[in-house]
């Protein structure tokens, strides 16, 4: 798998997310990202530093643009902890938890993110309100109630199947609610 092509992928899905509008600042985005899904390779084997630089580069621009935050999702071997900037997890109160990422342990992407972010903390568990899943990672333990499927036209990165999903409140109140 050429990196220009992982490139060109990833910009066509950012673009895509731009579109559409929907991400507000402040508001969290989770991303799970199996570089070795990427590559066509079983998640968990093959896992690329540079893939993950690149998808890194291109998510942090969203969020320069947009006033997100991010959030990176681990493999299992870390229990899909989340790497967050220190900040937010200040601000959510979200307990921080003891590991740092490693490539083969919390996978290539969460392991680029944790040693690129300013000050880094891993959290158990968080409530996102728009995820990017690359490589049918499960991000959606770590949004919010309710996901709602996108469809955007780049359904996949590389070999990896990619889902994305944002999030709205619950529908209460039964049939005399009024809801917009």
């Amino acid at each position: 798998m050429k990196i220009e092509t992982i490139d060109r992928e990833i910009r066509a899905i950012m673009k895509s997310w731009k579109e559409a509008d929907l991400v507000r600042e402040k508001d969290i985005m989770v991303v799970g990202c199996s570089t070795s899904e990427i590559t066509g390779q079983r998640i968990g084997t093959a896992g690329s530093m540079e893939i993950a630089k690149t998808i890194y580069e291109k998510v942090k621009a969203f969020q320069t643009g947009t006033g997100c935050e991010l959030a990176f999702q681990c493999c299992e071997h870390l229990n899909r902890a989340i790497v967050v900037d220190r900040s937010v997890q200040e601000r959510y109160g979200w307990t921080v938890v003891n590991a740092i990422p490693q490539r083969s342990a919390g996978g290539s992407m969460a392991t680029y993110a944790y040693e690129t972010m300013r000050d880094p903390v891993l959290v158990e568990y968080i409530t996102a309100d728009y995820g990017m899943d690359i490589g049918d990672t499960m991000i959606g333990m770590h949004l919010k109630h309710v996901a709602v499927p996108l469809r955007f036209q780049q359904k996949s990165l590389g070999e990896a199947h990619v889902t994305f999903a944002k999030t709205r409140p619950k529908l209460i109140g039964g049939i005399r609610a009024i809801y917009e």
